[in-house]
């Protein structure tokens, strides 16, 4: 079985072959040198709210050429991907990252949980 950290390699390289680079995404929390404690990761802004909203994996921003009425603009669509190995859990992570993902698609954006490549683009 392949690891979680090479499907992510191999969902970045295709993503940047399509011409959308995602950028990984870290989320945790340390002490620094002064015992404060230091959080970090997109929307990682309390021990709680990373209990119920924990951000994906790989972001990026996927280009689109809209409709003639916006005379062929490019826009930037928000793109997330959370790798999961094949068979992973469905617990309270997997529920927070899940929360994430549908507030993307709610404001627009793309989500998804992604095993393979063919998770993401199908």
């Amino acid at each position: 079985m392949i690891s979680e950290t090479a499907t992510q390699q191999q969902i970045r390289l295709e993503a940047a072959r399509r011409g959308t680079p995602l950028l990984r995404n870290n989320n945790g929390a340390c002490l620094d040198d002064t015992g404060r404690m230091v959080r970090f990761g997109l929307g990682n802004d309390s021990a709680r709210i990373s209990r119920e909203f924990k951000s994906s994996d790989l972001i990026g921003i996927w280009p689109v050429v809209v409709t003639p009425e916006m005379v062929g603009r490019t826009i930037g669509v928000f793109m997330a991907v959370e790798v999961k190995r094949p068979g992973a859990p469905k617990d309270d992570r997997y529920r927070a990252q899940e929360n994430f993902g549908r507030w993307v698609e709610q404001h627009g954006g793309f989500f998804r949980f992604a095993a393979c490549i063919e998770d993401v683009w199908g």
